[in-house]
């Protein structure tokens, strides 16, 4: 690996006035296919052939989105919440993905729908954009990172540690061509000085200082992973990133069949269900879930 980060002890500048609020729209940066055993798994002997696919036909696996976000703050600007993927996904997949992910997943991205160019229908260029947060280094919210070469990347120590440090990084759901790049990245201690618990949340980062974009802690599912809370004109809205791939785990059901470390999925679980329990009118967004995606909207104040 040549690129390396920079501790982030400090909110980005930029930040407005205690109480700023925000605009979230969820963006489609592309699909990808899989047994619905990859995403809820019933458990048993039969656990990691269904997350497989083995015995169940292709015509029966779920189509599921992968989302970006773009957050746009009133005094910071445009921001992104994860890239979706890499706009030649659309044409040559496997030349981004690699050939094993596009074989089993067919990843794709209808032409001319890749996040720089929804970037560029709301006046946005892609290539100015000054903050990406990322949930976490998976290849289906890395991909895109190429795309954003003057941007601040913003994501967690450990997720920064793991995904540059395995040994067996395609094992692990990483790609380190997505974020091998001389790119600004800058990685938060979430057991260092500046981290504050928020409502459920035990540990919680303030990206700008004033309440209205915060990263909350959420391992489990890769060593480093957090959910971005972003503050609403009258509540809040939860990008869960893959802490839920779906909303039947939000709501107590089947879990993910391999998360890397399943004790702290399930603490991290328990702080969103707990959120959820707390604050009812909040909108929490799974990761992955084809039938939650359908209900979310353009665009949220």
């Amino acid at each position: 690996m040549k690129a390396e980060a920079k501790a982030l002890r400090e909110p980005l500048p930029g930040g407005g006035e205690p109480g700023s609020t925000v605009r979230v729209e969820p963006l489609l940066g592309g699909s990808i296919s899989g047994p619905s055993g990859f995403f809820e798994s019933r458990g048993g002997r039969l656990a990691t052939l269904r997350m497989l696919g083995l015995g169940t036909p292709r015509s029966r696996w779920w189509r599921v989105p992968v989302p970006a976000y773009l957050i746009t703050h009133p005094t910071a600007g445009p921001m992104l919440v994860d890239t979706g993927f890499h706009a030649s996904v659309a044409a040559k997949p496997a030349a981004n993905l690699g050939r094993l992910v596009t074989r089993f997943g067919r990843p794709g991205i209808e032409p001319g729908r890749d996040i720089p160019a929804q970037l560029r229908e709301r006046g946005i260029d892609a290539g100015g954009l000054r903050t990406v947060v990322l949930t976490h280094l998976h290849f289906d919210h890395a991909s895109g990172i190429a795309e954003y070469p003057d941007a601040t990347f913003v994501l967690s120590k450990a997720e920064w540690e793991a995904a540059t440090s395995d040994p067996r990084p395609f094992l692990r759901g990483y790609r380190p061509a997505h974020y091998d790049y001389l790119f600004d990245y800058r990685t938060i201690d979430f057991d260092g000085p500046g981290i504050a618990s928020y409502a459920s949340f035990g540990r919680s980062f303030d990206l700008f200082g004033d309440g209205s974009v915060r990263l909350v802690y959420t391992p489990g599912h890769s060593a480093g992973h957090c959910s971005v809370v972003a503050r609403l004109r009258d509540r809040d809205l939860v990008i869960a990133g893959d802490a839920i791939y779906t909303q039947a785990q939000l709501e107590g059901g089947n879990p993910p069949p391999r998360p890397l470390d399943m004790h702290r999925w399930r603490r991290s679980l328990r702080e969103l269900q707990q959120f959820a329990r707390t604050y009812p009118r909040a909108e929490i967004i799974p990761g992955h879930d084809p039938e939650r995606w359908k209900t979310v909207a353009k665009g949220y104040e």
